[in-house]
């Protein structure tokens, strides 16, 4: 019987799975069978990362299959086999900067211009309402965009990493290559921005449950 989004959420908690080293040791040896299981524990999640940041369903569908092809090509450099976890996430990040750089640089020469992105995000979320559940609809996003407004790149990131990806300190220090003490800090100036609106501090109470 297939598992619930709450079954895996239960198999995987924030950081490595117990058995998830053994994966990574055996799939960097060859294993297709277990990357493949390391694909079914974590899709979902990077598939969620993805979405935040373009806000596309499409978009995060092929970006989500680019990052596992380059995770399992890249698998040889890992030597942590416990940070497979914020390795692949770092994987997951670099690569939507990436896109989100290159989408600016077509936007700038006049490829297609922001209202277009705002109706194509739009015309996402109402065309599939059933994928995550509860996040995909537009007054969600509008607030999410509010929020993000309000932050520094650094900060907005940190945001997304704690908050919606519910990765710990230590995880999202290891994704973004910065001190846990300057994760802590730029956590700290986003939340005090958030402070200055009940709405915003009952969002992020949401988010947190």
């Amino acid at each position: 019987m297939p598992q619930t989004a709450q079954q895996k959420s239960q198999d995987t908690p924030t950081g490595s799975t117990p058995h998830v080293p053994a994966l990574v040791e055996k799939a960097r040896a060859g294993s297709r069978i277990a990357f493949e299981q390391l694909v079914d524990l974590f899709q979902e999640d990077i598939f969620r990362t993805v979405y935040y940041r373009t806000r596309s369903h499409m978009d995060a569908e092929d970006l989500t299959q680019e990052i596992f092809i380059k995770a399992f090509k890249n698998l040889s450099g890992l030597k942590a086999f416990d940070r497979f976890r914020s390795w692949l996430y770092s994987i997951a990040i670099n690569r939507v900067r990436d896109f989100n750089r290159k989408k600016r640089f077509r936007a700038l020469f006049g490829t297609f211009s922001d209202s277009d992105e705002v109706i194509q995000s739009d015309t996402e979320i109402n065309d599939h309402p059933e994928a995550l559940t509860g996040l995909m609809r537009q007054d969600f996003w509008k607030q999410v965009r509010l929020l993000l407004d309000k932050l520094s790149r650094l900060e907005r990131e940190v945001f997304l990493l704690r908050f919606m990806d519910h990765l710990s300190i230590r995880e999202i220090s290891q994704v973004m290559a910065k001190s846990e003490s300057t994760i802590k800090t730029h956590l700290y100036r986003a939340l005090k921005k958030f402070k200055k609106d009940a709405s915003l501090i009952q969002f992020l109470q949401e988010e947190s449950a």
